[in-house]
Protein backbone atom coordinates (compact mmCIF):
# COMPACT_ATOMS: atom_id res chain seq x y z
CA UNK A 1 0.00 0.00 0.00
CA UNK A 2 3.16 2.20 0.95
CA UNK A 3 4.57 1.86 -2.58
CA UNK A 4 0.92 2.22 -3.95
CA UNK A 5 0.91 5.34 -2.50
CA UNK A 6 4.13 6.88 -3.32
CA UNK A 7 3.27 5.99 -6.96
CA UNK A 8 0.16 7.78 -6.85
CA UNK A 9 1.59 11.07 -5.62
CA UNK A 10 4.37 10.96 -7.95
CA UNK A 11 2.00 10.70 -10.89
CA UNK A 12 -0.26 13.50 -9.06
CA UNK A 13 2.58 15.41 -9.60
CA UNK A 14 3.86 14.49 -12.61
CA UNK A 15 0.30 15.49 -13.86
CA UNK A 16 0.72 19.18 -12.13
CA UNK A 17 3.59 20.05 -14.45
CA UNK A 18 2.16 18.39 -17.93
CA UNK A 19 -0.30 20.79 -16.87
CA UNK A 20 2.03 23.78 -16.54
CA UNK A 21 3.61 22.92 -20.10
CA UNK A 22 0.69 22.15 -21.67
CA UNK A 23 -0.16 26.01 -21.72
CA UNK A 24 2.45 26.54 -23.95
CA UNK A 25 2.97 23.16 -26.12
CA UNK A 26 -0.97 21.81 -26.01
CA UNK A 27 -1.68 18.27 -26.63
CA UNK A 28 1.60 17.50 -28.14
CA UNK A 29 3.46 18.51 -25.39
CA UNK A 30 0.88 16.46 -22.94
CA UNK A 31 1.83 12.97 -24.71
CA UNK A 32 5.65 13.56 -24.22
CA UNK A 33 5.59 14.70 -20.82
CA UNK A 34 3.39 11.51 -20.07
CA UNK A 35 6.07 9.39 -21.59
CA UNK A 36 8.60 11.39 -19.43
CA UNK A 37 7.42 10.78 -16.14
CA UNK A 38 7.06 7.29 -16.83
CA UNK A 39 10.46 6.89 -17.89
CA UNK A 40 11.83 8.23 -14.66
CA UNK A 41 9.27 6.39 -12.09
CA UNK A 42 11.68 3.64 -10.07
CA UNK A 43 10.69 0.38 -9.62
CA UNK A 44 9.40 -0.25 -5.89
CA UNK A 45 12.17 -1.87 -3.71
CA UNK A 46 11.47 -5.63 -1.51
CA UNK A 47 10.77 -5.21 2.18
CA UNK A 48 11.28 -8.42 4.19
CA UNK A 49 8.63 -8.17 7.39
CA UNK A 50 8.78 -11.22 9.81
CA UNK A 51 5.31 -11.94 11.10
CA UNK A 52 5.33 -12.41 14.83
CA UNK A 53 1.87 -13.30 17.11
CA UNK A 54 1.12 -11.39 19.82
CA UNK A 55 3.85 -8.38 19.24
CA UNK A 56 3.48 -5.22 19.27
CA UNK A 57 2.87 -3.20 16.47
CA UNK A 58 6.55 -1.43 14.70
CA UNK A 59 6.86 1.66 15.21
CA UNK A 60 6.24 3.99 11.35
CA UNK A 61 8.89 3.72 9.49
CA UNK A 62 9.66 7.42 8.12
CA UNK A 63 8.84 8.21 4.74
CA UNK A 64 11.35 8.59 2.30
CA UNK A 65 12.44 12.37 0.83
CA UNK A 66 10.11 12.44 -2.33
CA UNK A 67 12.09 12.93 -5.04
CA UNK A 68 10.76 15.59 -7.57
CA UNK A 69 10.97 14.97 -11.13
CA UNK A 70 13.25 16.98 -13.14
CA UNK A 71 11.55 18.98 -15.62
CA UNK A 72 12.39 17.79 -19.27
CA UNK A 73 13.68 20.34 -21.84
CA UNK A 74 10.48 21.91 -24.42
CA UNK A 75 10.79 19.75 -27.70
CA UNK A 76 10.88 21.83 -30.78
CA UNK A 77 7.70 21.73 -32.68
CA UNK A 78 8.75 21.82 -36.57
CA UNK A 79 5.97 23.92 -38.27
CA UNK A 80 4.12 21.41 -40.52
CA UNK A 81 4.41 21.30 -44.04
CA UNK A 82 1.92 22.93 -46.20
CA UNK A 83 0.02 20.50 -48.64
CA UNK A 84 0.60 20.40 -52.24
CA UNK A 85 -2.18 22.52 -54.29
CA UNK A 86 -4.42 20.11 -55.60
CA UNK A 87 -4.32 19.71 -59.24
CA UNK A 88 -7.61 20.90 -60.28
CA UNK A 89 -6.80 23.57 -57.97
CA UNK A 90 -3.59 24.82 -60.15
CA UNK A 91 -5.97 24.27 -63.59
CA UNK A 92 -8.06 26.38 -62.45
CA UNK A 93 -5.75 28.93 -61.41
CA UNK A 94 -4.75 28.65 -65.53
CA UNK A 95 -5.12 31.53 -67.49
CA UNK A 96 -7.75 30.67 -70.17
CA UNK A 97 -7.00 30.74 -73.88
CA UNK A 98 -8.72 33.23 -75.65
CA UNK A 99 -11.07 32.46 -78.01
CA UNK A 100 -10.62 32.88 -81.60
CA UNK A 101 -11.96 35.69 -83.47
CA UNK A 102 -14.88 35.17 -86.00
CA UNK A 103 -13.81 35.44 -89.48
CA UNK A 104 -15.98 38.16 -91.24
CA UNK A 105 -17.86 36.78 -94.01
CA UNK A 106 -16.68 38.20 -97.40
CA UNK A 107 -19.58 39.96 -99.37
CA UNK A 108 -20.79 38.91 -101.65
CA UNK A 109 -21.08 41.17 -105.11
CA UNK A 110 -24.96 41.87 -105.75
CA UNK A 111 -25.59 40.56 -109.16
CA UNK A 112 -25.97 43.73 -111.42
CA UNK A 113 -29.02 44.24 -112.90
CA UNK A 114 -29.34 43.60 -116.61
CA UNK A 115 -30.03 46.88 -119.16
CA UNK A 116 -33.51 47.16 -119.84
CA UNK A 117 -34.75 46.96 -123.21
CA UNK A 118 -35.62 50.34 -124.72
CA UNK A 119 -39.54 50.01 -125.79
CA UNK A 120 -39.68 52.32 -129.03
CA UNK A 121 -42.22 55.32 -128.06
CA UNK A 122 -45.15 54.97 -130.26
CA UNK A 123 -45.81 57.25 -133.26
CA UNK A 124 -48.21 60.39 -132.19
CA UNK A 125 -51.72 60.47 -134.38
CA UNK A 126 -52.82 63.56 -134.65
CA UNK A 127 -56.61 62.69 -135.26
CA UNK A 128 -56.12 61.13 -131.52
CA UNK A 129 -54.67 63.87 -130.27
CA UNK A 130 -56.87 66.41 -131.28
CA UNK A 131 -59.98 64.73 -130.54
CA UNK A 132 -58.64 64.46 -126.96
CA UNK A 133 -58.44 68.40 -126.65
CA UNK A 134 -61.62 69.00 -128.00
CA UNK A 135 -63.35 66.55 -125.11
CA UNK A 136 -60.86 68.14 -122.57
CA UNK A 137 -62.01 71.56 -123.63
CA UNK A 138 -65.84 70.83 -123.85
CA UNK A 139 -65.68 69.02 -120.28
CA UNK A 140 -64.09 71.68 -118.75
CA UNK A 141 -66.42 74.87 -120.25
CA UNK A 142 -69.61 72.43 -119.03
CA UNK A 143 -67.50 72.26 -116.05
CA UNK A 144 -67.68 76.30 -115.45
CA UNK A 145 -71.08 76.62 -117.01
CA UNK A 146 -72.10 74.34 -114.04
CA UNK A 147 -70.25 76.33 -111.48
CA UNK A 148 -71.21 79.49 -112.30
CA UNK A 149 -74.84 78.21 -112.30
CA UNK A 150 -74.37 77.43 -109.21
CA UNK A 151 -72.71 80.79 -108.08
CA UNK A 152 -75.89 82.85 -109.70
CA UNK A 153 -78.58 80.39 -108.07
CA UNK A 154 -76.80 80.66 -104.36
CA UNK A 155 -77.03 84.89 -105.09
CA UNK A 156 -80.39 84.49 -105.79
CA UNK A 157 -81.34 82.35 -102.87
CA UNK A 158 -79.57 84.51 -100.52
CA UNK A 159 -80.73 87.52 -101.88
CA UNK A 160 -84.21 86.51 -101.73
CA UNK A 161 -83.79 85.86 -97.89
CA UNK A 162 -81.93 88.62 -97.63
CA UNK A 163 -84.95 90.42 -98.65
CA UNK A 164 -87.43 88.25 -96.91
CA UNK A 165 -84.97 88.75 -93.56
CA UNK A 166 -85.44 92.25 -94.01
CA UNK A 167 -89.01 92.51 -94.91
CA UNK A 168 -89.69 90.77 -91.98
CA UNK A 169 -87.93 92.73 -89.74
CA UNK A 170 -89.38 95.78 -90.88
CA UNK A 171 -92.66 93.95 -90.40
CA UNK A 172 -91.84 93.65 -87.42
CA UNK A 173 -90.42 97.20 -86.61
CA UNK A 174 -93.49 98.58 -88.19
CA UNK A 175 -95.52 96.68 -86.03
CA UNK A 176 -94.20 97.31 -82.89
CA UNK A 177 -94.11 101.30 -83.57
CA UNK A 178 -97.78 101.16 -84.41
CA UNK A 179 -97.99 99.50 -81.15
CA UNK A 180 -95.99 102.24 -79.50
CA UNK A 181 -97.81 105.05 -81.34
CA UNK A 182 -101.39 103.38 -80.32
CA UNK A 183 -99.94 103.51 -76.50
CA UNK A 184 -98.83 107.05 -76.97
CA UNK A 185 -102.71 108.13 -78.41
CA UNK A 186 -104.61 106.25 -76.06
CA UNK A 187 -102.61 108.33 -73.08
CA UNK A 188 -103.28 111.57 -74.94
CA UNK A 189 -107.21 110.47 -75.84
CA UNK A 190 -107.48 110.35 -72.16
CA UNK A 191 -106.75 113.55 -71.17
CA UNK A 192 -108.93 115.22 -74.07
CA UNK A 193 -111.94 117.32 -73.17
CA UNK A 194 -113.71 118.17 -76.31
CA UNK A 195 -115.76 121.17 -76.96
CA UNK A 196 -119.85 120.69 -77.41
CA UNK A 197 -120.00 121.95 -80.41
CA UNK A 198 -117.84 119.66 -82.65
CA UNK A 199 -119.57 117.55 -85.58
CA UNK A 200 -118.37 115.49 -87.86
CA UNK A 201 -115.20 113.93 -87.84
CA UNK A 202 -112.45 116.19 -88.31
CA UNK A 203 -108.91 115.08 -87.92
CA UNK A 204 -106.04 117.30 -86.55
CA UNK A 205 -102.39 116.53 -86.92
CA UNK A 206 -99.41 117.22 -84.36
CA UNK A 207 -95.74 116.99 -84.71
CA UNK A 208 -94.57 116.53 -80.64
CA UNK A 209 -90.70 116.44 -79.66
CA UNK A 210 -89.74 114.60 -77.02
CA UNK A 211 -86.94 113.29 -74.94
CA UNK A 212 -85.92 110.29 -74.30
CA UNK A 213 -87.40 109.83 -71.24
CA UNK A 214 -90.51 110.80 -72.99
CA UNK A 215 -90.89 114.73 -71.68
CA UNK A 216 -92.77 116.63 -74.17
CA UNK A 217 -90.98 119.96 -75.25
CA UNK A 218 -93.17 122.57 -76.09
CA UNK A 219 -94.11 124.51 -78.38
CA UNK A 220 -96.40 121.90 -80.69
CA UNK A 221 -96.53 122.39 -83.90
CA UNK A 222 -99.96 121.66 -85.38
CA UNK A 223 -99.27 120.25 -89.04
CA UNK A 224 -103.00 119.96 -90.13
CA UNK A 225 -105.93 121.93 -88.50
CA UNK A 226 -109.07 119.98 -87.84
CA UNK A 227 -111.32 123.30 -88.37
CA UNK A 228 -112.35 123.54 -85.16
CA UNK A 229 -110.07 125.85 -83.16
CA UNK A 230 -111.94 124.81 -79.55
CA UNK A 231 -111.02 120.93 -81.06
CA UNK A 232 -107.02 122.29 -81.72
CA UNK A 233 -106.72 123.61 -78.49
CA UNK A 234 -108.52 120.43 -76.82
CA UNK A 235 -106.00 118.25 -78.04
CA UNK A 236 -102.97 120.02 -77.49
CA UNK A 237 -103.89 120.96 -73.78
CA UNK A 238 -104.21 117.10 -73.71
CA UNK A 239 -100.59 116.55 -75.39
CA UNK A 240 -99.12 118.55 -72.77
CA UNK A 241 -100.58 117.16 -70.23
CA UNK A 242 -100.01 113.20 -71.12
CA UNK A 243 -95.93 114.83 -70.37
CA UNK A 244 -94.11 112.36 -70.29
CA UNK A 245 -95.41 109.78 -72.82
CA UNK A 246 -95.28 105.91 -72.62
CA UNK A 247 -91.76 105.18 -73.97
CA UNK A 248 -90.95 102.39 -76.61
CA UNK A 249 -90.78 98.93 -75.96
CA UNK A 250 -86.69 99.03 -77.71
CA UNK A 251 -84.66 102.00 -78.13
CA UNK A 252 -84.58 101.29 -81.93
CA UNK A 253 -87.85 102.57 -81.62
CA UNK A 254 -87.46 105.95 -80.12
CA UNK A 255 -88.21 108.95 -82.49
CA UNK A 256 -87.75 112.31 -80.87
CA UNK A 257 -90.39 114.08 -83.40
CA UNK A 258 -93.72 111.90 -83.15
CA UNK A 259 -96.66 112.52 -85.84
CA UNK A 260 -99.29 112.31 -84.36
CA UNK A 261 -103.22 111.97 -85.55
CA UNK A 262 -106.51 112.65 -84.04
CA UNK A 263 -110.37 111.90 -84.57
CA UNK A 264 -112.00 112.06 -81.73
CA UNK A 265 -115.30 111.37 -82.94
CA UNK A 266 -114.28 108.14 -85.11
CA UNK A 267 -111.94 106.69 -82.20
CA UNK A 268 -114.59 107.47 -79.23
CA UNK A 269 -112.00 109.96 -77.76
CA UNK A 270 -112.91 112.65 -75.20
CA UNK A 271 -115.19 112.73 -71.87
Amino acid sequence: MRLAAMADVRAERGKWASFVLSAATHALLVVVLIYGVRWQSHPPEAVEVELVRDLPAPAPVPERAKAEPRPLPPREVKPQPRPAPRPDIALREKPEKPKPRPEPKKEVPAPRPEPKKEVPAPRPNPELQRSLIDEQIRNETERLAQARAADEAAHQAKAVRERQADSARESARARAAAEYIDRVRAKIRGNIVLPADVRGNPEAVFEVSQLPNGEVLPPLRLKRSSGHAGLDLAIERAILKSSPLPRPPSPELFSRVLELRFRPLEDGEGR
